[in-house]
């Protein structure tokens, strides 16, 4: 009898019984690492895409690109190039990371490379002493930015490089241009890595091929020089995962819990199936933590989804309307949003998208800048009492991260006139969950967690009017 008291009194202490029903307490709650944390805490982010085709005048074509050669190499020529510029822009967003493509599909490099010939060392441009990257580095630490690099690999026009691969011949000749293709991606990984001090995140798009697969061996080699790095993914460590689409947005509920150890360089079969739910959704007791992304171009209004800047194309910059739907649907669910950003052939973000950005730093701001009450705890039940009686359109939760994602189901109740009235139910809190509601006039709120794996840790549960 004793040992059964003792055992009911730890559930009791865990916050783990509702309704009668004792919750699962046994299961290994993943934790972030330190590199997972800044990655959701950041909630913004931009990504800068910039390659020779911004200054050809020709819509962007993706499966052209990603197989025909630039013709001239010298048509790179951003006259007016002011990264402090591109910084400037996306600090007034409210971004905490920016990242930059030093090599996309063209197989350019923006940098001062000495294994890739393709590089701003060809460029008549600044007598071939350029190097992008580390402006675009320099401006970040500048503004307080946590600077980050994308490294295309999978496509190289240049070379003739498709999905990781030379042209399969099975001859010896094919065989030592992989082989060369393989050495200059580890050794531009080991440039990257080493030259521009620590950076927040590196990004493989669509993944790199692990040595198993034929293709570079480039986590060793990030590894050994950045410590504390997002890793954004090979076939053998992911540390973020894709969210399902390039909407900006992610499902309701959006889980940090994840299956694998990777995002979807393995298990495809299940992954992509359902128009790739579990890439959206993730699974409430996953074995692993691998937060979402949601990520979406400035230039994706209307009908158009450009990475790239291209001539006349202002009027598909997203309506602040839209972008604020993203911040609902991304950092509001539980992810952290990526915004791309597109640089122009004189060197600048024009102006147009610089005010846009603007604009939706602002929003965020006279939203959420200011509650107008706010509490932490670590109770099944919390209450959030107001100053006075006040108008409520918005409420925010988030979980202690640094704990594990703990609840599995709450409700948020307001004090209307005396009496504890519903306004809100949901599943996931995670980094952060924002609800709005019809505006109604309250006294005081409670979160009451119904089912929890541990005892929950609530870092932050505030109110908000706009």
């Amino acid at each position: 009898m004793k040992k059964l008291k003792n055992t009911l009194l730890l559930f009791a202490l865990l916050g783990c019984i509702a309704g009668g029903q004792a919750q699962n307490i046994q299961k290994k709650i993943p934790l972030p690492t330190p590199a997972q944390l800044t990655w959701q805490d950041a909630e913004l982010v931009a990504v800068f895409h910039y390659d020779l085709h911004v200054f050809d005048g020709k819509k962007y074509n993706q499966a052209y690109n990603r197989t025909t050669p630039i013709e001239d190499i010298n048509i790179f020529n951003p006259e007016q190039l002011d990264t402090d510029q591109w910084i400037r822009s996306v600090k007034a967003m409210g971004a905490k990371i920016a990242i930059l493509t030093a090599t996309h599909e063209t197989g350019f490099a923006l940098y001062q490379s000495n294994v890739n010939p393709y590089c701003m060392k060809a460029l008549k441009w600044k007598d071939g002493k350029g190097d992008i990257v580390r402006d675009f580095v320099n401006s970040c630490r500048k503004y307080g930015i946590k600077p980050g690099i994308y490294i295309g690999i999978r496509w190289n026009s240049f070379l003739g490089v498709y999905d990781f691969m030379m042209p399969k011949d099975g001859t010896q000749f094919q065989q030592n241009r992989q082989a060369f293709y393989n050495k200059m991606c580890e050794g531009m990984t080991e440039e990257l890595m080493s030259r521009y001090g620590e950076l927040a995140i590196v990004w493989y798009d669509g993944g790199g091929h692990g040595p198993e697969l034929g293709g570079a061996d480039i986590l060793p080699i990030v590894e050994k020089h950045q410590k504390n790095i997002i890793f954004y993914h090979n076939s053998q460590r992911a540390d973020i995962r894709w969210g399902g689409s390039e909407s900006g947005t992610v499902n309701y509920p959006c889980w940090g819990g994840y299956p694998y150890p990777y995002s979807h360089s393995k298990n495809q079969e299940t992954i992509f199936k359902d128009k790739y739910k579990l890439l959206k959704s993730g699974v409430a007791d996953g074995e692993y933590y691998m937060p979402a992304m949601s990520d979406a171009p400035l230039r994706g209004y209307n009908g158009r989804h450009e990475w790239f800047w291209e001539p006349n194309d202002e009027s598909h910059v997203f309506p602040l309307k839209n972008l604020m739907h993203m911040y609902m649907g991304s950092v509001g669910n539980n992810s952290t949003l990526i915004l791309g950003i597109t640089p122009d052939n004189r060197g600048l973000i024009p102006e147009t998208d610089v005010q846009r950005l603007k604009e939706f730093g602002e929003e965020i701001t006279r939203r959420f800048g200011t509650p107008l009450a706010t509490v932490q705890g670590a109770n099944k039940r919390i209450y959030l009492k107001l100053p006075k009686e006040s108008v409520i359109n918005a409420i925010s939760v988030s979980e202690d991260l640094t704990q594990g994602e703990r609840v599995r189901s709450y409700r948020i109740e307001g004090k209307i006139k005396g009496r504890w009235t519903p306004l809100s139910t949901g599943t996931c809190i995670g980094h952060k969950h924002i609800v709005e509601i019809n505006p109604v006039k309250v006294t005081a709120l409670r979160l009451i967690i119904d089912r929890c794996v541990a005892h929950p840790h609530i870092a932050d549960f505030s109110v908000y009017n706009y």
